[in-house]
C-alpha cells in the first residue's frame, strides 16, 4: 500500500516519499492514513491482508482506531511461529538471479552449479540483509516489538498461530483454514 501510495503520487504517498528519501521512517500516522485511503477502494471491500503491519502496539493502536472510524475491524492475525534457528538457514541459504529475479537455495532448491543461475549461468547474489549478523539484528528488533503486538492482539481473541516450520504446501493449507 505504501509503494502504490508513492507511485500513484497521492498527498500522502508524496509525503512517505519525502521522508523515504531523506532517509527517514514513514511515521506511524502517516502509515495509517496510506492504509485509511487503500480501504476506500473497491479493492478492499471484500476484506485486506497486512504483512508487515503492525510491527508495534501503538501502531496496532492507531489503526484500530483508524478502521473503527470505517466501521471495520481487525478480525484475523496470523501469527507465523517458527523457531529462530530455521528461519536462519531458511533466509541465509537464499540466492537470486538479479535480472531475473529467479530464486534458489543453497540446500531446498540449489542451482545446478552453484553460484550460477540454471537459464544464463550469470552469477548468483544474496541479497545483504540476508546474513547472519543482520537476520540476527532483524529478529532481536522483530521480538522486541512485534511480540507485544500478538499480545495485544490474543486479547482480542482474533490470533490464529500458524506452525511455519512445516513444509509450504501444509503451511498454505493452515493459511487458507485459518482465513476461511
Amino acid at each position: 500500500m505504501l509503494r502504490a501510495a508513492v507511485a500513484k503520487q497521492t498527498p500522502l504517498g508524496l509525503q512517505a516519499k519525502a521522508a523515504m528519501d531523506q532517509g527517514a521512517l514513514v511515521s506511524d500516522d502517516l502509515v495509517v492514513g496510506i492504509i485509511e485511503e487503500a480501504l476506500k477502494r473497491p479493492s478492499c471491500s471484500k476484506g485486506f491482508i497486512l504483512d508487515g503491519f503492525p510491527r508495534t502496539v501503538v501502531q496496532a493502536q492507531k489503526l484500530d482506531a483508524a478502521l473503527e472510524k470505517q466501521g471495520v475491524k481487525v478480525d484475523k492475525v496470523l501469527n507465523f511461529e517458527i523457531e529462530d534457528s530455521v528461519l536462519e538457514e531458511r533466509i541465509t541459504g537464499r540466492w537470486i538471479h538479479p535480472a531475473s529475479g529467479r530464486s534458489y537455495h543453497s540446500k531446498f532448491a540449489p542451482p545446478k552449479v552453484p553460484g550460477r543461475d540454471d537459464i544464463t549461468g550469470e552469477p548468483l547474489l544474496q541479497r545483504k540483509d540476508d546474513t547472519v549478523e543482520v537476520l540476527k539484528k532483524r529478529l532481536s528488533s522483530f521480538h522486541e516489538q512485534t511480540t507485544p503486538v500478538i499480545e495485544y492482539y490474543l486479547k482480542k481473541g482474533v490470533v490464529r498461530n500458524i506452525e511455519a516450520a512445516k513444509p509450504a504446501n501444509v503451511v498454505t493449507q493452515e493459511i487458507q483454514k485459518a482465513i476461511s
